[in-house]
């Protein structure tokens, strides 16, 4: 079983206000139908982001495969293993991205931290506060002091290249 990463006492934030009316919250499998439509909808770009890396999303995911996926995630934040926060807007009816939060796999960090928006959102001023907020989210909130922002400080192609934190 893997060490503890962040301190026993931390509570995660379930919910962070995100201008324009939308909002983070803990994703769960309740919200399948809005992750598949985020997902696959911007499926082409998103493998280019994640797909070396974390083979994700598969061009066949299935709406049982996403559930599941989602269903870990929240298990995994539960017990502080990892996060995975959807950006949605204010009714809920749109999941228009996610953030990630997880241990180190590569040395010399102690969290990796990356996000996306769909595609309809890239470029937008969404994606611009979203992509001011998180670094500020997690050095004001997060109990870390070496967060990695992989894809952003450091490319996706640098971070495979890095040695693997000993298990």
């Amino acid at each position: 079983m893997p060490l503890p990463w962040l301190p026993a006492g931390f509570t995660h934030p379930t919910r962070v206000e995100v201008p324009f009316g939308h909002h983070l919250r803990p994703i769960s499998p309740d919200d399948t139908d809005l992750d598949m439509v985020a997902v696959m909808g911007s499926r082409e770009r998103l493998w280019g982001i994640y797909g070396e890396a974390w083979g994700w999303p598969p061009a066949d995911m299935s709406h049982e495969a996403d559930r599941a996926d989602l269903a870990r995630h929240a298990a995994e934040m539960e017990a502080h293993q990892s996060f995975n926060y959807a950006l949605l807007d204010t009714d809920e009816t749109a999941l228009l991205g996610c953030v990630y939060i997880d241990p180190p796999e590569k040395v010399g960090a102690d969290a990796e931290i990356s996000w996306w928006v769909v595609d309809e959102c890239v470029g937008t001023e969404l994606e611009r506060v979203l992509d001011e907020l998180v670094p500020r989210w997690i050095a004001e909130v997060w109990p870390l002091s070496e967060p990695r922002y992989v894809g952003r400080d450091l490319s996706w192609a640098d971070w495979l290249a890095l040695p693997d934190v000993p298990r």
